[in-house]
C-alpha cells in the first residue's frame, strides 16, 4: 500500500497482519546522502556523457561547466554507500571520463 506523506508517497509494508508501528514520520524526514561530482571527459564528448548521466538512477541535476571542469553532477542516494556505489561503478565506469572530483554534502549545512 502506498501512504501519502506530504509531496511524496511512501511504501508502508506490513510483514504480518498485526505490525503496524512503521514511523511514516521518520521514514519521510529520513536525509538523502548527496554528492556532487566535478567530470573530465574527453574533448566533444560531453553532451553524450551528460545523456548517460541523466539515466542513471540517483543522479538529480546534470550541468555543463566552464572551467577547469566539463560536467557537474548532482547524486542522492538513501546512504553513503549507496552514493559511493552508483559513483564507483556507474558513473566512473562511463566510456569517455577521463577523471572525476567526489564532493560530499555536509547534513545539516544547507
Amino acid at each position: 500500500m502506498w501512504v501519502r506523506a506530504g509531496e511524496h508517497f511512501i511504501k508502508y509494508i506490513f510483514d504480518k497482519p498485526c505490525d503496524r508501528s512503521i514511523d511514516i514520520f521518520a521514514l519521510y524526514n529520513h536525509h538523502m546522502a548527496t554528492a556532487y561530482v566535478l567530470i573530465n571527459c574527453e574533448l566533444g564528448s560531453e553532451e553524450a556523457i551528460i545523456g548517460q548521466l541523466k539515466s542513471i538512477d540517483g543522479v538529480k541535476e546534470v550541468h555543463g561547466t566552464f572551467g577547469a571542469y566539463d560536467i557537474l553532477a548532482k547524486i542522492e542516494s538513501p546512504s553513503v554507500e549507496a552514493l559511493r556505489e552508483v559513483i564507483t561503478w556507474k558513473i566512473r565506469k562511463i566510456e569517455k571520463i577521463r577523471s572525476t572530483l567526489t564532493l560530499m554534502g555536509i547534513e545539516g549545512q544547507s
